[in-house]
């Protein structure tokens, strides 16, 4: 498949101005993602265990995926 370098060019800096655009216009609508947020903090080492505990089972599943 034949794929122009200039339809490539082309559609990458559009992809890159509208993302450029939509965060530009964020802050002037008072969208509530241009607000920083405040770091997420556990309130208990369980929290914690059971993040890591359903991380680690999601990673184990993408392993086993591929084969």
């Amino acid at each position: 498949m034949n794929v122009d370098p200039k339809v490539i060019a082309a559609v990458s800096s559009a992809i890159g101005l509208y993302l450029q655009a939509e965060q530009e216009a964020l802050p002037a609508q008072g969208h509530p993602s241009s607000r920083p947020r405040p770091p997420v903090a556990f309130s208990s080492p369980y929290a914690l265990a059971g993040r890591q505990a359903a991380m680690n089972t999601r990673w184990t599943w993408q392993m086993r995926l591929p084969r």
